[in-house]
């Protein structure tokens, strides 16, 4: 199967995950995908493949060679929950037919949707590259390789995509998620990032007899929104500035819930985040009396910075590959987090390239041909390199 189809099998798969169903994965579509993926791998020739009861997937390529190391390439198979990602209708058409598709890409075709889902291609096209490079490397056993590892993962959009992934019996001495975007981008840092919920009581009284009584606890939700930076949220910062996102609301007069998301790259920068949310708490307790405001805040991922710069070689390596193959590398920050934030804290170095999509988390969404095929010639060389 040419990558272009496998691409366009895997987006016919509703992935999307949910972040309050309390399960792994978090949704039933996620292990429908998997169980395909899994009986894919053994079609095309890896070996030890598994799929354990959470959903994760791992396999091998093995070695045809000696004295290579053993590295590996991850993608998460869910869709983000911020768009439908049910019933994805997909055309391909030329760049220039589409006004949302940026005009760089003009003369090439590109996989776009009807514009009322996610295309999915966060990341199932860094799955089908993967996929793709290995049935590649199988065909040809004249390249010769050190063993690749395969994994697979759930939950990665919802933040949980790391919490299952089993890094000793993974086996890699360091892998990269193939979960970028545009064409070139390569990545090893990332936010630091902690999830924020801002419970605030209130009193609920009869209207008609509230006066001195009544503490509505969505009005004091709206003050305590207008007490936030103004200048530090996503739509107003960029590159290494971090922000504070309200990602949801929810509320009557006596219990409301904000929830926000708090990022910044550096680190000493997080913590004063997280240490303003207390004191604002504390500051609307003393207005409005103790108890009203409560802050819960839990640490989400870190910046891999500090865990790839000991083993830059590997960077180098991917910056190499990228050349090889004619895609000029383009080194930057991540405004966001991927699995391999966390699995290089947990011992596997695990820097991000691109998958080649555009407008993630969009109904704009859309996948130019060449950057997916390009993509996969990274891996190829990437393993020859390596």
């Amino acid at each position: 199967m040419n990558i272009v189809d496998r691409f366009l099998k895997y987006v016919s798969f509703e992935t999307t995950s949910d972040e309050n169903t309390g399960t792994t994965p978090s949704t039933p579509g996620q292990m429908v995908f998997a169980q395909y993926l899994a009986e894919e791998l053994k079609t095309i020739g890896l070996t030890e493949v598994s799929l354990d009861n959470n959903g994760y997937i791992m396999a091998t390529l093995p070695a045809n060679t000696e004295g290579k190391p053993t590295i590996g390439f991850i993608a998460h198979m869910d869709t983000a929950p911020d768009a439908s990602g049910k019933d994805v209708k997909t055309s391909i058409v030329k760049a220039e037919e589409r006004d949302f598709i940026d005009p760089r890409y003009a003369g090439q075709e590109v996989i776009v949707t009807d514009n009322t889902t996610l295309l999915g291609a966060d990341d199932k096209a860094g799955i089908a590259e993967i996929v793709s490079a290995m049935e590649y490397l199988i065909e040809h056993p004249e390249i010769k390789h050190g063993t690749v590892r395969v994994g697979f993962t759930p939950d990665e959009e919802i933040g949980q995509g790391a919490d299952h992934f089993d890094v000793q019996a993974f086996g890699a001495q360091w892998a990269y998620t193939m979960d970028g975007g545009t064409i070139g981008e390569l990545e090893y840092e990332n936010f630091n990032a902690a999830g924020c919920k801002v419970h605030i009581h209130g009193m609920n009284v009869h209207p008609g007899a509230a006066y001195n009584k009544m503490k509505n606890a969505m009005t004091i939700a709206a003050d305590f929104v207008q007490h936030m930076p103004k200048k530090e949220t996503p739509e107003t910062t960029q590159a290494y500035e971090g922000f504070y996102h309200l990602v949801g609301m929810q509320g009557t007069v006596e219990e409301t819930t904000l929830a926000y998301i708090i990022r910044d790259h550096d680190k000493a920068l997080f913590e004063q985040r997280k240490q303003f949310m207390l004191q604002l708490a504390q500051q609307f307790n003393a207005t409005y009396g103790e108890g009203t405001v409560e802050v819960e805040l839990k640490d989400q991922y870190y910046n891999m910075r500090e865990k790839i710069e000991p083993v830059m070689h590997i960077i180098q390596l991917a910056q190499e590959a990228m050349l090889a193959v004619g895609v000029t590398p383009r080194v930057k920050p991540i405004r966001g987090g991927t699995d391999g934030a966390r699995l290089s804290f947990e011992g596997l170095p695990c820097p991000n390239i691109f998958a080649g999509g555009e407008n993630f988390h969009s109904r704009y969404e859309y996948l130019p041909i060449p950057s997916l095929q390009k993509a996969m010639e990274v891996i190829l060389q990437i393993v020859q390199m390596a």
